[in-house]
Order: structure tokens, then C-alpha cells, then sequence
């Protein structure tokens, strides 16, 4: 077996479970669940209606690359999007999925073989997946602190000039996952000077990116912030998904885009990989990416409940409405693991330990002392929710 399977930690849901072995939730609620950034608005009809009539293509082996008219698709939408103009037969590929593409990227990408261990940076907190890339391709993970005194920001001083060196490929996650962080142009403009000078690759992870609370102000993607920086798109990949725009965490698509000459590298790769996105998806997913109207629907959805929401939770949590994506970054009076455990026992709630999204870095686990909360379920949910950790806090 591959020995670095090894360096693998559990999932965060996994460590979920361990934590809450031998807690009986309290019979006289009902269970709300939102510990998982699993999306529970309904999925648009006219999205399972194309899914359906796609299905004629399952006599057909789909090509890695995706029908043009997909790539096509993919590309009005970054143009109406960002803003910016892609070549659908080069800078563009479709994907399963951010989550497979994001743990695939490093396999591409990583070159062990220059004679150092080489440095995969992220967030931290952070998505698990990009640890896991990491380690599977070679590489050594180095988590940067992102912490509320610095809003959240990179701690980029966390690495020396000589980790630097060694620095090949650096995951962005913006909207953040879990804090909701939104990188600025200015945030934008210190990373690629940091990529010019030291040569490694920018995967920016943009799941979030359609779900921001102001119309006027949406959130910056990489590919548009080189574009008003009039930097080229050499050593960057952004990444993303209709899982959490459109509500189809099940279908698995999404796309990459940006660097041509990398991404030549990585359909090679995804060729032999095995991993084409199914027909009746690619016929979907056109229709997804071709219509707005359920997006904005979805973003209001999610406006109604964080303006309830966040006020009630704020008032006995130390927490405030995030500059995007659905979670509540949520400072706890106790151990967030604690915390975590009584307010399923006492209250029948389930959220996410931070310190479970997060690895000690520089003497600090960032995640420490924060519950991550999935704002995914309906509004009388979330309130109720809401109120059941009111009360929890106050009986401590």
C-alpha cells in the first residue's frame, strides 16, 4: 500500500462521529443538522429536466475535455461573470466536481524530483482535501494561520525565505470555507507578486463564489483579479462548481480554467484518470450555467436567513455575518469540541468543531475555540436552531 495513505487524518465527519459516540440527543427535539456544507435548498426543475432528457447519452463514452458546448457554456458564464475571456478549447476544462479536481490538481502539478521536499501552502482553517492532495503527491502541507485579529488574512511571514523556495502550488479558498473570507484585489495583487517570485502555481478554490449577500459587491475571483491587475494567467487555476450555486451537490460539476499550458498537462492527466463527467451531467450542467434566475433565487434564500440568523446567534456567540458563502465562523465560552457535544446532547443541534478544520500551525490551531455553522437548512430551521443555542449558551 501506498505508505503516505498513512499520513491521511480522519474527516472532519469522521472525528464528528468519534466525538459524539455515547451521546444520546435530548428525545424532546428534533435533530437540526447543520454541521455539513451540504446545500438543502431545492434543486431547480428545469436542471433535472435537462438531466433527464440527457439520458439518451449514456449510450455514448464522454470525452475528457467535455462536448464544446459545455466548455462554450462554461465560458459565457466567467465572461458574464468576471468579466474576463476565456478560450473554451484551452482555458477551459470540466470536472466532477471541485472536490476531485482540487485532490487531482497536485497529483499534475507536484514535481517531486528537484532535489527538496516540495511545499503545498493553504488557508488554515482549510477544506481536508487539500492536505490530502498534498501528501499524495509528495508534497509537505504548510498550513498559514488565518486568524480574526488579522481579519483573517494569510500569515504569509509563517514561512521563510528557504520554505518559500520550496513552495510549488498554494490553495486559495475565497469565499473561505470556514471563515467566509473574501481575498481583495489588494490580497490578490501580494499573492501573485509572491507566485512571480517564487514560481509556484495559485489553485483558487471559488466554491462559494455565488453565494454573497450584496448584488453591487460580488466577491473577486482569481482569474478577474489578474485580469484588472493585467496580469496573465501563468500559474493560475481557479476552480469551481454549480454544487453550491445551483443546488446539486449530487450531480458532481464543476470546471477548472486559467493557465492553457497547465491545463494541457492536467486533461492528460485527467485522460488516464478516468474521470469524464457522465453526458446527462454535461446536458445539465449547460443548462445551469445558462440561467441566473435561480441563482439570485438561491442567494436571497440564503440573505432571508443570515439576517435572522446571524443577530440571535451573535448575541451569545462571538460571530458575525461573513463576507460570503453559507457558515457562520462561530467563537465558543467553552472548547469548541465541548461545546459541540452538549449542544447535541442538551439540544439536539449539530455543528462543526473548528478545531476539527484546522491544524496547529506556528504554536496555534486556528481553528480552536469556533464551531463552523451551515446555515443550509430552511429559515424555521435555522431560527429554531438559532434559539436552541441561545439557550444552551445561557445554561453554561
Amino acid at each position: 500500500m501506498n505508505p503516505r495513505l498513512d499520513l491521511l487524518q480522519p474527516y472532519p465527519f469522521e472525528k464528528l462521529r468519534a466525538l459524539f459516540a455515547g451521546v444520546t440527543p435530548n428525545p424532546l427535539y428534533k435533530e437540526i443538522k447543520l454541521s455539513i456544507g451540504e446545500p438543502q435548498h431545492a434543486t431547480p426543475a428545469f436542471i433535472m429536466e435537462a438531466l433527464a432528457k440527457g439520458l439518451g447519452g449514456l449510450a455514448n463514452y464522454p470525452v475528457t475535455a467535455g462536448v464544446p458546448a459545455l466548455r462554450q457554456a462554461i465560458g459565457q458564464w466567467c465572461a458574464h461573470r468576471y468579466e474576463i475571456e476565456l478560450n473554451p478549447e484551452t482555458e477551459i476544462l470540466p470536472v466532477n466536481g471541485s472536490r476531485e479536481a482540487l485532490f487531482s490538481f497536485a497529483q499534475t502539478v507536484i514535481d517531486p524530483n528537484r532535489g527538496y521536499t516540495p511545499i503545498v501552502a493553504s488557508p488554515n482553517p482549510f477544506y481536508q482535501i487539500y492536505e490530502g492532495a498534498a501528501y499524495l503527491a509528495g508534497a509537505e502541507p504548510r498550513f498559514l494561520n488565518n486568524l480574526p485579529g488579522n481579519d483573517f488574512a494569510f500569515d504569509y511571514a509563517q514561512l521563510s525565505e528557504a520554505e518559500w523556495q520550496r513552495v510549488q502550488l498554494f490553495y486559495v479558498c475565497s469565499p473561505g470555507n470556514p471563515t467566509g473570507k473574501v481575498l481583495s484585489l489588494d490580497d490578490w495583487q501580494t499573492l501573485f507578486a509572491l507566485s512571480d517570485k517564487y514560481g509556484f502555481i495559485i489553485a483558487s478554490d471559488e466554491c462559494y463564489s455565488e453565494i454573497y449577500f450584496d448584488e453591487s459587491e460580488r466577491p473577486i475571483g482569481g482569474l478577474q483579479a489578474a485580469k484588472l491587475l493585467g496580469r496573465s494567467f501563468d500559474r493560475l487555476v481557479m476552480f469551481s462548481s454549480l454544487s453550491k450555486r445551483s443546488n446539486v451537490p449530487g450531480m458532481r460539476s464543476g470546471f477548472v480554467a486559467g493557465d492553457a499550458k497547465i491545463l494541457k498537462q492536467y486533461l492528460l492527466y485527467r485522460t488516464y484518470h478516468g474521470c469524464a463527467m457522465p453526458p446527462p451531467v454535461q446536458t445539465a450542467s449547460i443548462a445551469a450555467w445558462n440561467d441566473e434566475e435561480h441563482v439570485a433565487e438561491n442567494r436571497r434564500l440564503y440573505r432571508e436567513k443570515f439576517a435572522a440568523v446571524t443577530p440571535l446567534v451573535a448575541e451569545v456567540l462571538g460571530t458575525a455575518q461573513p463576507d460570503a458563502g453559507f457558515y457562520l465562523w462561530a467563537k465558543t465560552p467553552i472548547a469548541d469540541t465541548e461545546f459541540a457535544r452538549g449542544l447535541l446532547e442538551h439540544y439536539n443541534v449539530v455543528v462543526l468543531p473548528g478545531s476539527f478544520l484546522a491544524r496547529e500551525s506556528d504554536g496555534v490551531n486556528p481553528g480552536a475555540g469556533f464551531v463552523r455553522i451551515a446555515l443550509v437548512a430552511s429559515l424555521e430551521e435555522c431560527l429554531e436552531a438559532a434559539e436552541r443555542i441561545r439557550a444552551f449558551c445561557r445554561s453554561l
